[in-house]
């Protein structure tokens, strides 16, 4: 390949809407990002305009392009990475939405979920799909539409609806939309719907049957890595192959050349999201994690990992900045952090959605404890910060048993990262070296590498594996006594979340 051409990689993510063209040693040439709005009709709701996602992706798209100085014939391919779990559901031929996005935060579908499980409870469907029933997934989601949005149903079962994450949406937008638009995704979305055969990679019809959607909403399921399609002629991307798709963990996985088994990597975005390689067997998790697709490149075997979902890590910081405007910038939080010796014995369970892994309670709602008169802001910022570490140890402790191995080192990536406070904090917590590399952008370029891999432009895994470098190294300091003692009143203060929601409780 020339050393002049590039790969796209188009990041769907929670908050914004990014393309990252990287070149042939994993450097970013070039970003466009745009924020889209966050919706919240009522508590415990989130939403997303699907048809403000894809005004973005065309303007991030074009921005990156100009500000790189390139146009798309220099573009050999093209990767997708999206928020996982997030439902869109939309008309095929017209590419209208027939409901906001329902995004993977939201807690709508508990009642949904709870009649689902019925007397087998939350695990009815684990042996299948690897994932508890929870508001967390795709599946559920799109019923409530399909109950919900006045004659969604009658259009569905008719053919007319189409539904998937955020990857399908953009891909059937980027190769035609209603005029021949691809409905695809690939194995690792479809692993987070609740509707895919963990070991098969098929749709599993009774499931489906269940919860009453018709086979013909859902995608074409295609490895991570191959030529899904071409952009259609009128878009600004014309002919270039879209040739990668990962949802968002998984990509991060993948860029940090997580291949072995029992590698893990950490992202600290709006939530957090702890990925173990377990080979190419699923390993069922008896300890609250999650079974899913890890990548499959081409006719390769299917990889697979276990996963601990946090819900707020990173949502945190904005909370206190935006919702206590206790700080004008998420930056702040370091100093204001360090201007204390300790949390003062302040403890923030951020369950504003519940709590996810390992603990899987929707009932769950957030909570401030052990408060005294000493306690001031730096004191808080600090338990915000501890919280994203203490939670972190919740699912390493619980990987750890589930794969009958110890942790021994953990690879981080996304914004938080920069907070060197944190990352020594979770390197005493964890009792393990964490290692951040020196392209942070580990997501969009797990895409890229997808894409390019499967036009050629890579070599396979252990290109990515040569590009891969250290960026800093933070290695536990703290003594184990002290740890023990702060992540003990962690888990009590996690049981004071626990029971809050009720009927009388909405």
């Amino acid at each position: 390949m020339s050393s002049n051409t590039y790969v796209m990689a188009i990041d769907q993510g929670t908050t914004s809407s990014r393309a990252i063209i990287f070149d042939h040693g994993g450097q970013i040439a070039s970003t466009g990002q745009v924020e889209h709005e966050q919706i919240f009709p009522r508590a415990g709701w989130v939403e997303h305009d699907p048809v403000e996602i894809w005004t973005n992706v065309r303007e991030v798209v074009a921005f990156a392009l100009s500000s790189a100085d390139i146009d798309a014939r220099d573009v050999v391919a093209i990767g997708i990475t999206n928020q996982r779990e997030t439902a869109v559901v939309w008309d095929r031929h017209t590419g209208k939405p027939v409901y906001n996005a329902i995004v993977w935060q939201d807690t709508r579908t508990k009642a949904i979920v709870e009649e689902l499980g019925g007397d087998a409870g939350p695990d009815r469907f684990k042996d299948l799909v690897g994932l508890p029933l929870a508001t967390y997934f795709t599946g559920p989601k799109v019923k409530w539409i399909l109950d919900n949005v006045e004659g969604a149903r009658a259009r569905a079962e008719a053919g007319d609806l189409l539904m998937g994450t955020t990857d399908s949406w953009v891909l059937w937008n980027m190769t035609g939309g209603a005029v021949n638009g691809i409905h695809v995704t690939d194995v690792t979305n479809a692993s987070r719907t609740m509707l895919m055969n963990i070991d098969t990679l098929d749709w599993n019809a009774d499931i489906c049957a269940e919860m009453g959607i018709p086979l013909s909403m859902l995608p074409e399921i295609r490895s991570s890595s191959e030529v899904y399609g071409i952009v259609r002629p009128a878009g600004l991307m014309a002919g270039v192959p879209v040739a990668g798709i990962l949802g968002d963990q998984q990509a991060a996985t993948f860029g940090q050349a997580c291949f072995e088994k029992g590698m893990a990597k950490n992202t600290y975005g709006t939530g957090s999201f702890l990925l173990l390689n377990t080979g190419t067997t699923p390993v069922r998790s008896k300890n609250g994690l999650l079974t899913t697709v890890c990548y499959k490149i081409g006719n390769a075997p299917t990889v697979y990992a276990l996963e601990g979902s946090i819900a707020v890590t990173g949502s945190l910081v904005q909370w206190i900045r935006d919702n206590l405007e206790m700080i004008d910038d998420a930056s702040e939080i370091e100093g204001l952090a360090r201007s204390v010796d300790d949390n003062g014995g302040a403890y923030i369970v951020p369950a504003f959605s519940g709590l996810f892994a390992p603990y899987w309670r929707s009932d769950a709602r957030g909570a401030l404890v052990g408060l005294t008169r000493f306690v001031r802001k730096g004191h808080l910022c600090r338990a915000v910060l501890e919280s994203v570490a203490y939670q972190t140890r919740d699912v390493v402790e619980a990987m750890n048993a589930d794969a009958q191995t110890e942790l021994k080192e953990l690879k981080v990536d996304g914004g938080m990262t920069g907070n060197e406070l944190l990352m020594q904090f979770q390197a005493d917590q964890l009792g393990v070296d964490v290692v951040r590399p020196q392209v942070a952008e580990t997501t969009a370029l797990g895409a890229a590498y997808a894409a390019g891999i499967a036009v050629g432009y890579w070599n396979g895994e252990q290109d990515v594996i040569d590009n891969w470098a250290e960026g800093k190294r933070w290695t536990p300091k703290s003594g184990n006594g002290e740890c023990a003692r702060q992540y003990r009143n962690w888990k009590k203060a996690v049981q004071r979340t626990l029971d809050w929601v009720d009927e009388d409780v909405l």
